[in-house]
């Protein structure tokens, strides 16, 4: 019997995988991957590995969880290094405490090693701070899939009174809904919201508008998953550090003329 490492593999930058994860990719024998995960990752594991993908679109599941948990304890009881490769940080809703805990029940050690999360890198990759001195000073994550479900609905009035920065996960699908939630809340119309697409990433494309425009804004973009949604004045900050720079190369400019 071998442990298994849940993995992070970072947001998309694959430079922002962490020295840990790295190792753990290189050693492994086995290595179960995301969707997520940024394939040149995979090129540094080493001759022979077995590359299991378990990739999860919406709507449509390559394996199921439970597929996914009999795969790490199958690998696992064989005496396979596992290394289980999910995108971002794997206790950020990446289900891996569900597989933590599958492996706990059958008596097979694991590790976890922390990854960083699209929550923060992708608003810090379009110049957006999760909190800031000035503009907030607490933010909360929150999964969007699941703001139209009855059994679990978020108390979006709650946090709306309560956090200055709203980091969405998952919400592009139900952003009307999101946010019809918070205008009904202590939110104003014109509260700066930023959607991000395929963060830290080559891709990356950043949209804003407000509350009251961010819909139309978003389809007029054509944006798609994967994306992170934040609401806060912290949005704000992305125009001022655009003015700043652009004022800087328009002084550096006229400075070499």
């Amino acid at each position: 019997m071998s442990k298994v490492h849940i993995v992070g593999a970072g947001p998309g930058d694959p430079d922002l995988i962490t020295v840990k994860a790295l190792k753990c990719i290189q050693q492994a024998d086995v290595i179960l991957y995301d969707r997520l995960v940024n394939r040149k990752l995979l090129e540094e594991a080493k001759s022979g590995v077995e590359l299991v993908f378990c990739g999860k679109h919406p709507k449509l599941h390559i394996k199921t969880q439970d597929m996914i948990n009999e795969l790490l304890v199958e690998y696992a009881l064989k005496g396979k290094r596992v290394t289980r490769l999910k995108g971002g940080d794997p206790f950020v809703f990446g289900r891996g405490a569900e597989e933590a805990e599958a492996l706990a029940s059958r008596g097979i050690p694991y590790e976890v090693v922390p990854g960083i999360t699209s929550g923060i890198a992708a608003p810090a990759y379009a110049d957006i701070p999760v909190t800031h001195r000035e503009l907030g000073s607490s933010f909360a994550v929150i999964t969007g899939h699941r703001c139209a479900d009855n059994s679990r609905k978020i108390n979006w009035r709650s946090v709306s009174e309560n956090i200055d920065t709203l980091v969405i996960y998952m919400g592009i699908s139900n952003l009307p809904y999101i946010c019809d939630q918070l205008l009904t809340t202590t939110r104003l119309a014109d509260t700066p919201v930023a959607i991000i697409e395929q963060g830290t990433t080559e891709h990356q494309r950043v949209v804003t508008a407000t509350l009251t425009t961010i819909v139309k804004a978003a389809e007029q973009a054509e944006i798609k998953n994967p994306a992170m949604i934040v609401i806060g004045e912290v949005v704000g900050f992305r125009g001022r550090m655009q003015k700043l720079k652009t004022a800087s190369l328009t002084e550096a400019v006229a400075l070499r003329a």
